[in-house]
């Protein structure tokens, strides 16, 4: 069990660091890139949302405590942040050929999507962190 333990650690280390810091970095840029990078981040998210969960089922079985509440609303805002994603991502990429005004809006919704997404994140992250030692 301590190698399942350790590649699933890694794995939901690697893809959050991954999809947090793309989203932290293009809540900060212009929209352009978004589309480019929907497919990794959406990736990602599936395999920290994945490897989270086994997690949860390898560590925190039993009734929940105080650390098990901090991470379980850490893991709502990491979902939440995930659907804002890819409800404003993918509807910029579904409509890459569409006419010049409604790509500047969904750009614009796909920017803010990302900008809410980092601030969910942001939680999850310290959620995670401060789980710990609640």
């Amino acid at each position: 069990m301590q190698i399942t333990l350790i590649v699933t650690q890694v794995l939901h280390v690697l893809s959050g660091v991954f999809w947090a810091g793309t989203t932290f970095a293009l809540a900060r840029m212009s929209s352009d890139q978004t589309t480019q990078m929907f497919r990794p981040q959406m990736g990602a998210a599936v395999i920290a949302v994945a490897t989270g969960g086994l997690l949860w089922f390898l560590l925190h079985r039993g009734p929940p405590g105080p650390q098990e509440h901090v991470l379980a609303l850490g893991a709502i805002f990491a979902l939440v942040a995930a659907s804002i994603q890819g409800i404003t991502a993918g509807a910029l990429r579904n409509r890459a050929g569409s006419a010049e005004a409604d790509l500047t809006q969904l750009r614009r919704r796909a920017a803010a999507g990302q900008r809410i997404a980092a601030g969910l994140l942001g939680i999850t992250v310290a959620c995670m962190a401060a789980s710990r030692y609640v």
